[in-house]
């Protein structure tokens, strides 16, 4: 059966191997799991960037960050570049989102024929600080992630309430409609701030919860991991108490979005249209929940540029394990295979990925131009090996069938195995792009965001925060200023 519908359903920062599903040991995800029983799981899906703000430009354009050169958070999707809505709306399907966007305002025409609470970068500018990568300032709002853990309500869990009930609202209004429709409902669970519900904090034990891979190793090795690590230093205001306690936090918002998504496909089911709506799950990245010393995203481990991804419904598999390498560029190809339009595409149907047989020379893909960097970092991924170039930097080499927590970096030996996946991963990769053009157009464009903001100061001391406000609190925001922002 051909599907009718597409149901996109999108979280932030979840992590790939916190399902259930995914064989985690402690993570109860009830409904994901159920939706990967009747459907495919991907278990190798990238983003194409591990950061919320490029990626989701990528999602919607269905090309490579380097391509459509939204590099940061400060150079959101405009609508500008035509995404797949636009193509789904002019091929006469309804287009709706539902909930964070990250896109740069609900003024410009984005492809959805309506925009539902949607969440856009503050002031149609988004985080410039992330733009100032030639000489990295010190980002003090690092301080605000261990500061937070605790049980509670935050304006995001309010937030993610109020897109569910918006989504079931909107599908049951949907029964019985003969015009077919693709939904985009994205919630910002599990992201932080680490402040949970009581009631899914509970279903944790922060005693019980594991110290992060690599914990009391003294942090990265490599030379631009240490830029990194070194900007985005949130570890240092953990201790074991608190760390327990924050990934007790984020158990429970994964748990938290779970029933999220049990409910909205509870309302698909009950709007009699389940059985004509392909639905997808996604996150737009992961979290490294301090793993190798880092928290958050940013860097090219699994835990960051691994994401879920789950497909069910019409034309697909059930209870399929797919290794071939996806990625969220994919959702675009996907999109127009179910609204059977003929448009060239950089990704392939994640349908056809889920249905054919598994491909370990298919390269997974994800680049870093933001925040925290000094560099470009590109991975690549095939068969079990990562290679992670750094433009003007060592690489990195991992082989993840013999080390899946990428603790040993093969890079330095010089066994002929070694020299070859550095040699194939350095082809693969110019196969894609040319790192160092890229890397140069990257910090060319944010030389010229930066002087347009009005200089290294002015990127400074706008728009600071660590997580970015939710529609009300942005309304606040621009009454308190006088609707400046």
């Amino acid at each position: 059966m051909t599907p009718k519908n597409l149901l996109i359903l999108i979280s932030d920062e979840h992590r790939r191997d916190a399902m259930g599903c995914m064989g985690h040991p402690i993570v109860k995800t009830p409904n994901l799991d159920a939706l990967a029983a009747r459907g495919a799981v991907f278990e190798n899906a990238y983003t194409p960037s591990p950061m919320c703000v490029p990626t989701r430009a990528a999602l919607a354009t269905g090309d490579w960050v380097h391509s459509i050169r939204n590099w940061d958070s400060a150079t959101p999707y405009d609508g500008s570049r035509r995404s797949w809505m636009h193509v789904l709306r002019d091929a006469g399907m309804d287009v709706v989102s539902i909930g964070k966007l990250h896109f740069r305002s609900g003024e410009d025409d984005n492809g959805f024929s309506q925009e539902i609470l949607p969440m856009h970068v503050v002031g149609g500018i988004g985080w410039p600080i992330g733009l100032l990568r030639e000489d990295l300032p010190d980002y003090g709002a690092a301080a605000e992630l261990a500061a937070d853990v605790g049980v509670g309500e935050s304006s995001y869990t309010q937030y993610d309430r109020d897109i569910t009930a918006a989504a079931e609202t909107w599908l049951r209004d949907r029964a019985g409609a003969e015009r077919p429709w693709a939904a985009f409902v994205s919630l910002v669970s599990p992201h932080y701030p680490l402040t949970c519900p009581k009631e899914w904090y509970d279903l944790y034990d922060p005693a019980e919860m594991d110290l992060p891979v690599g914990y009391g190793a003294g942090g990265p090795k490599h030379s631009e991991l240490k830029n990194v690590a070194g900007f985005w230093d949130y570890d240092r205001y953990f201790d074991e108490t608190s760390l327990r306690e924050a990934k007790a936090a984020y158990y429970g918002l994964t748990s938290f979005m779970d029933d999220c998504v049990g409910r909205v496909l509870a309302a698909l089911e009950e709007s009699g249209q389940a059985e004509e709506t392909l639905v997808l799950y996604v996150s737009d990245h992961g979290d490294m929940m301090g793993d190798q010393g880092f928290w958050t995203k940013q860097v090219m481990y699994e835990q960051s540029a691994g994401v879920p991804m789950i497909l069910a419904g019409p034309g697909g598999p059930e209870g399929r394990r797919v290794t071939t390498c996806a990625n969220l560029v994919d959702v675009a190809a996907t999109a127009y295979e179910v609204a059977n339009v003929d448009v060239p595409a950089v990704g392939v149907s994640l349908v056809g990925l889920a249905q054919g047989a598994d491909d370990p020379e298919r390269t997974g893909f994800s680049e870093y131009h933001d925040g925290g960097s000094t560099t470009g970092t590109f991975m690549v991924r095939w068969a079990d090996w990562k290679y992670v170039h750094y433009v003007g930097h060592a690489p990195q080499l991992f082989d993840l069938a013999d080390d899946p927590h990428e603790l040993h970096d093969l890079a330095g030996e010089e066994s002929a195995r070694v020299q070859d996946a550095l040699s194939e991963g350095a082809a693969r990769l110019r196969g894609i792009c040319d790192p160092e053009a890229v890397n140069a157009q990257a910090f060319a464009d944010q030389r010229r965001k930066i002087e347009a903001l009005g200089g290294r100061e002015a990127c400074l001391t706008a728009y600071l925060f660590n997580h970015t406000p939710t529609p009300g609190e942005q309304a606040e925001m621009s009454d308190a200023s006088g609707g400046s922002i």
